[in-house]
């Protein structure tokens, strides 16, 4: 389900579409590339959300993401600063 989402996005994000994302739908976005790629969370909300099981990586730093899931990453960090999303 989460690799359908991030192909949704995949999608979207290379549509002005992504602009009308609320700002916990851009999070849950940005935070389903992190939890597929093995990230162990450390806020209440995101381990609520997605969990810890199976994790690998404590440090961003260390999570291995392809080019393609940086660049999503980064343009869904973009649309959060334009609509003033807290992080």
């Amino acid at each position: 389900m989460r690799r359908l989402a991030v192909l949704l996005l995949v999608m979207v994000a290379a549509t002005p579409a992504l602009a009308g994302f609320p700002c916990d739908k851009l999070w849950g976005e940005r935070n389903a590339i992190y939890k597929d790629a093995g990230y162990c969370f450390r806020t209440e909300r995101a381990i609520r959300a997605f969990g810890n099981a199976g994790c690998k990586y404590d440090d961003l730093a260390d999570v291995p993401l392809s080019a393609r899931q940086r660049a999503d990453i980064a343009d869904i960090q973009r649309q959060e600063r334009a609509n003033g999303c807290a992080r």
